[in-house]
């Protein structure tokens, strides 16, 4: 009667505290350029050093801009100390530095699993709530702040309360046209913003097991916008797959050792988690946030409900009961930690392929890291999205939120792949409606929010 969590969090027990809480063995600390140098010279300033500098990864992805042929220099006031301090830092250190230029650069929870360094069973932390992408590897991954992330550097462990465990489990088949994003928004919709907080959440069930690697890092990236502490998904055949061959992944004997492991790392049958939550994949609908915050999504089909916050609709300029789809929109995003794979990219192009963006409209593309940047170019994407008036950008946060000093115009309307749609989030006033990949290209095309199941191509 064992879960998952349960294995992961055993495993790396180093010794039980008071209060339910316990010592935990850290395997991994990823570091990025808005607080890396902050942790780094505090360790340093207090006389410790990092105990085991092969653990610990910087990536320059918050703050540095996309744009193209970008250098140190920010639109952030005062970024660019960021960014030389924390590679000062970084290499005083001597941890792994993926600077801006590197081939292996950009947004951290993309990097990681690209290049095998999250891998099933480890523990891993970084000062970003989105950490928790990774337990789509079947790892143990959730975000930080930097005084934690300086003890867990000099010491290898962190002091952490157990959290309480949660399985959702999505049974049935997916309708087509609906992806791993609406799940997460389905599931936020029906239960609230807070409904995980205090638990780390498997994400179980048909639906699940049938998403591609890329599609469960989507559904364990917004298991944050659910405030669950974690979100995991039990490895199996296709995890494996995908990490065979990654450059921090094992080899050769290491390989068949980690695997004979991996393979041990799922809940049992009768495990007993401490809730419980069932929704049947095949009604899910492509869907769309007309709030300020993920829980106030619909289906894209669907009207502003009725009990709609006035708070809400004040900032957003709607009205109780409209309709979503037809709302005119000014800008259209597609990138982040959520949604800026190469599979992301791939089904947006697909929609967006020999059309224009509507007129007026600005439309951006960010891809998720240098190496996806490259495939997708090898594939003839970029010329897609140019082709069609997007912007074609370098890898990076960009306008997921505005910390690196570029924003959406003032007030202005705009239909984003990311994950988060509070107030302000992607400029001054701006109003964020979230979705997937695919919806967002149909709006870019449409001029207005619409149901990207009517642009599929054939």
């Amino acid at each position: 009667m064992t879960t998952l969590f349960d294995r992961l969090w055993d495993a790396h027990v180093v010794a039980p505290l008071d209060g339910g809480a316990a010592l935990i063995a850290i395997d991994r600390v990823l570091l990025h350029e808005r607080t890396g140098a902050a942790a780094l010279n505090a360790l340093r300033e207090a006389g410790r050093e990092v105990q085991d500098p092969a653990r610990v990864f910087a990536i320059m992805d918050h703050i540095v801009d996309t744009l193209p042929g970008r250098t140190d220099r920010t639109l952030m006031p005062g970024g660019q100390a960021f960014i030389t301090e924390t590679r000062t830092a970084a290499e005083a250190a001597g941890i792994i530095l993926f600077d801006v230029g590197h081939p292996d650069q950009g947004i951290m929870h993309v990097v990681s699993p690209e290049l095998g360094i999250v891998l099933p069973g480890l523990t891993l932390i970084a000062p970003d709530s989105h950490t928790c992408t990774q337990g789509a590897l079947g790892a143990l991954a959730w975000g930080i702040g930097s005084s934690e992330a300086e003890h867990a550097m000099a010491t290898g462990t962190l002091r952490l309360t157990r959290p309480k465990s949660m399985r959702v489990t999505f049974a049935g088949q997916l309708a087509p046209g609906v992806t791993a994003k609406d799940m997460m928004l389905a599931l936020i919709a029906a239960h609230g913003a807070g409904g995980g907080a205090g638990h780390v959440v498997e994400f179980a069930g048909a639906a699940v097991t049938a998403l591609d690697m890329e599609a469960r890092m989507t559904l364990c990236n917004m298991a944050t916008e659910f405030s669950a502490f974690a979100g995991l998904i039990a490895p199996d055949e296709v995890t494996f797959e995908w990490l065979k061959g990654r450059r921090y992944a094992p080899e050769g004997t290491g390989w068949d050792a980690a695997l004979a492991q991996w393979r041990t790392l799922r809940s049992d049958a009768d495990a007993a988690f401490d809730a419980e939550i069932a929704i049947d994949a095949s009604t899910i609908a492509p869907m769309v946030s007309w709030g300020t915050s993920p829980q106030a999504s619909v289906a894209v089909t669907g009207a502003v409900p009725a009990d709609a916050s006035p708070a809400m609709l004040d900032y957003m300029a709607l009205r109780a009961g409209a309709l979503l789809i037809g709302t005119p929109i000014d800008a259209a995003f597609i990138g982040s930690c959520t949604n800026a794979r190469l599979s992301d990219l791939r089904r947006a192009a697909a929609l967006l392929k020999g059309r224009k963006v509507a007129p007026g409209l600005r439309a951006i593309c960010v891809p998720g890291s240098s190496a996806v940047r490259r495939a997708a170019e090898a594939e003839g994407l970029d010329r897609v999205f140019l082709d069609a008036g997007f912007e074609w950008r370098e890898s990076g946060c960009s306008m997921c939120f505005f910390a690196g000093g570029e924003s959406f115009a003032e007030g202005s309307r705009v239909i984003s792949s990311t994950n988060r749609n509070f107030e302000s989030r992607q400029g001054l006033r701006v109003k964020t409606h979230i979705a997937s990949p695919e919806t967002v290209a149909a709006s870019a095309l449409a001029g207005a929010i619409a149901d990207a199941r009517d642009w599929a191509h054939g």
